[in-house]
């Protein structure tokens, strides 16, 4: 009893989004961070509920200053704003890389049973850039830095080495929360994530006209996708835009909240956990009208910044549901999918989208 008191006098979670079943709770991760045993169980058991019903939340005292965010999103900043003909440079080249520059219209966000509309996501391109960074030091395949530049490609290079370990700091102690939250001792993910084999993607949604969206039916700036991997942070501007898919098939706009970070499930964590996490289909569309009133009369919706780590198991581990998830008597057989490794895995969905 005295356990389950101080379970509720925990209180790590307050509810935001909540529109046509859609439940996106903000929840303070301090708690689990910092504080005593019954303190974490907590907040693990509300990152699981959310992963569970919504498969969106958002964390907030989760121990990234707001001045190293910040840093990030100018040093993003100052790289999309070179020449073109720099970035190209560094363009992307193979799925198994996932590194390096990627142009207005090259990628074509997909879902696994998304075949039926690639010409349609053809005709109507995603209108962002991106520059992909993936574990630094992987023989063969090296990240597409602009060091050699000049002096700012050096800056940025030390500006993202720093941001990409600080988060997947974040992600390995997320995952224990979601072990803990599930049953399973806390420390379980902990071999499955050890390497860091995640991807920090920059994105820049350019200022585009407004008649782009009134008159080509179904556009937007990123097409309705879910995340491949196990989990992805993503840190937001204020412009807006992103919107998930609710249980009765709208979208509700994850607004930006200050000093917080979306954290969504990915496909492969709803695989791993046979379905009983979910992951959610997400877009981002033209920025909601109230981010953009000072703009009411323009003809340019404003750019928008992100940044986006998608976190992903080892690639050599072998994934198969976890133990718990498929029914009485441990039978693996009742499991949903069949085992793949993670990089096989993510290998195939990058293959499909560009």
């Amino acid at each position: 009893m005295e356990g389950n008191m101080a379970i509720q006098a925990c209180r790590p979670v307050s509810e935001t989004v909540s529109k046509d079943g859609l439940v996106i709770p903000i929840i303070d991760f301090a708690p689990f961070l910092n504080g005593t045993p019954a303190d974490k169980h907590a907040v693990a058991m509300s990152v699981v509920e959310a992963f569970k019903s919504s498969g969106f939340l958002y964390l907030k005292d989760h121990g990234i200053p707001p001045s190293v965010t910040l840093r990030v999103f100018k040093e993003s900043a100052r790289f999309f704003s070179r020449p073109a003909e720099q970035k190209d440079t560094l363009g992307w080249t193979t799925p198994q890389a996932n590194r390096g520059y990627v142009r207005t219209g090259r990628e074509k966000l997909s879902t696994v049973d998304d075949h039926s509309d690639l010409e349609t996501r053809r005709a109507i391109p995603d209108m962002k850039e991106s520059m992909e960074i993936g574990r630094e030091g992987v023989e063969g395949l090296p990240n597409r830095w602009p060091d050699h530049l000049d002096d700012e490609g050096k800056e940025f290079k030390e500006v993202m080495l720093s941001f990409f370990a600080i988060c997947k700091e974040l992600h390995v102690r997320v995952m224990q929360a979601i072990a803990l939250g599930m049953n399973l001792p806390v420390h379980f993910f902990d071999e499955y994530v050890d390497q860091g084999d995640n991807n920090l993607r920059l994105l820049h949604y350019p200022s585009i006209h407004k008649d782009v969206f009134k008159k080509n039916t179904g556009q937007v700036r990123a097409a309705e996708h879910s995340d491949y991997g196990s989990i992805t942070l993503l840190f937001q501007d204020r412009r807006g835009g992103l919107q998930a898919r609710s249980p009765e098939g709208t979208f509700v706009d994850v607004t930006p909240f200050t000093d917080t970070v979306v954290i969504n499930a990915g496909d492969l964590l709803a695989r791993w956990s046979n379905d009983t996490i979910k992951s959610t289909r997400h877009r981002v569309v033209e920025p909601p009208k109230a981010y953009g009133e000072e703009d009411s009369e323009s003809d340019m919706y404003p750019e928008r910044y992100s940044i986006a780590y998608f976190c992903n198991p080892n690639m050599d581990k072998f994934i198969e549901a976890i133990p718990g998830t498929y029914g009485e008597g441990e039978d693996i057989s009742k499991a949903k999918y069949p085992g793949i490794t993670a990089g096989d895995y993510l290998v195939q969905r990058l293959s499909a989208t560009y």
